[in-house]
C-alpha cells in the first residue's frame, strides 16, 4: 500500500464562503477532510493540520516549521510522497524554501485553490487529487518541490502567481510547464538541469526586498544603511539596470559589506550586466553587485536569507547565484 503524508497549511483551499456577506474566511473543520474517498483503496493518506494560516501570514519560520516536518516525515521512512495544501498568495515562496533546504527521500508536491470549496467552479479537490497523483508518480523524483496547479506541474524555482483570481494563475514565464496531470495520467516532458540545497535549523537574518521604479533615489537605501538589515534584494529596470540617484545609498550599503543582489522587475527574461552606463548592470557589477538571473525578487530574498546562514562570502553567494 502505498502512503502519502498530506499536510494542511491553510488558505482559500481550506476556507468557505459566507453565503450571506459573500465573505471567504475559514471554517472549524477543512473541508478537504471528508474528500479521501476519491483516491484508490490501496492508498493512504495522512492528514496532519501543522497550521491554519491564511498565506499572507506566513513567515520563514512557518516555510522552516514546514521544513522540519518534511525532513522527519522523510527519516520516519514509511511515506511514498508529500503534499502540502497552502494558500496561493505565497505558496511559491514556500515552495522555493522547501526546495533550497529540504533533502527528502520522496516527491515534494505544493497545491492550494483560488475558489472555495463551495464555489461553483471550485478548483481545490481536483488540485488535491492531481497533486496526490504527481507525488505518486516515479516520475517526480528528483525534479526538485513541485507545485501542482489547474493540472499543470511547475518547479518550484520559476513557478509564480500571474492572476488575482483566475484558476489558471500559476505560470512559469520563459520556460513553461515541467509536464501535465491529464485525467489520471501524469506526464512530465522537462526536468531541472540541477538541483541544489542548502539544509538549516534555524533563521536569523534579515534581507529586505525593493522594486526599482523611475526617479528612485538614496532614501530607502539609506534607511536601510541605518537598520540592522543582512541583506539587500532589488527588482531593477530592464535586465538590471538603477537609475543613478540610487547609487550613493547603494555604496553606503555595499561598504557596510551588505550583499546586494539584482534580479529584474521585467515579467520575463533574466538580470544580467549588460549596460555600462552610470548605474547600468555593468556599472552595478563593478561596484560590488551580486545577480541573480533567473530568480523573482521574492524567491532571491529567501535565497539570500538561506545562504547568509552558511556564513559565506559574498564571491561564494554570486556563484549560488549564477547556479
Amino acid at each position: 500500500m502505498k502512503r502519502i503524508l498530506l499536510i494542511h497549511t491553510g488558505g482559500t483551499i481550506s476556507m468557505s464562503t459566507d453565503q450571506r456577506t459573500g465573505a471567504v474566511k475559514p471554517t472549524d473543520e477543512h473541508p478537504l477532510h471528508q474528500y479521501g474517498h476519491l483516491f484508490e483503496e490501496n492508498l493512504e493518506i495522512i492528514e496532519e493540520d501543522i497550521f491554519q494560516l491564511p498565506s499572507p501570514h506566513v513567515t520563514p519560520a512557518e516555510m522552516l516549521l514546514i521544513q522540519k516536518r518534511l525532513m522527519t516525515a522523510g527519516e520516519e521512512g514509511i511515506y511514498d510522497g508529500a503534499v502540502l495544501t497552502h494558500g496561493t498568495d505565497t505558496l511559491e515562496e514556500t515552495a522555493y524554501f522547501l526546495d533550497l533546504t529540504t533533502e527528502a527521500p520522496f516527491p515534494i508536491v505544493l497545491t492550494g485553490a483560488m475558489r472555495t470549496v463551495d464555489e461553483i467552479g471550485s478548483d481545490g479537490v481536483r488540485n488535491l487529487q492531481n497533486a496526490i497523483w504527481t507525488a505518486l508518480s516515479e516520475d517526480a523524483f528528483d525534479k526538485g518541490v513541485l507545485v501542482v496547479m489547474n493540472e499543470e506541474i511547475h518547479t518550484a524555482r520559476y513557478v509564480t502567481k500571474t492572476h488575482t483570481t483566475n484558476v489558471a494563475t500559476f505560470r512559469t514565464p520563459t520556460f513553461g510547464p515541467i509536464g501535465i496531470v491529464s485525467k489520471h495520467e501524469v506526464r512530465f516532458f522537462q526536468k531541472l538541469v540541477f538541483t541544489e540545497t542548502y539544509p538549516v535549523d534555524k533563521l536569523t537574518k534579515k534581507v529586505t526586498l525593493l522594486k526599482a521604479y523611475a526617479g528612485m533615489d538614496s532614501t530607502l537605501f539609506d534607511a536601510l544603511a541605518d537598520s540592522s538589515v543582512d541583506g539587500v534584494v532589488i527588482e531593477a529596470l530592464g535586465a538590471g539596470n538603477l537609475p543613478p540617484q540610487t547609487l550613493p545609498g547603494l555604496k553606503r550599503l555595499l561598504e557596510a559589506d551588505i550583499p546586494i543582489v539584482i534580479v529584474s522587475r521585467a515579467f520575463n527574461g533574466i538580470a544580467q550586466d549588460i549596460y555600462a552606463y552610470t548605474g547600468g548592470g555593468k556599472h552595478l557589477k563593478e561596484l560590488g553587485v551580486l545577480f541573480a538571473p533567473g530568480l523573482s525578487g521574492p524567491k532571491a530574498r529567501l535565497k539570500l536569507l538561506i545562504l547568509l546562514e552558511h556564513n559565506l562570502t559574498h564571491k561564494e553567494i554570486q556563484d549560488k547565484f549564477l547556479k
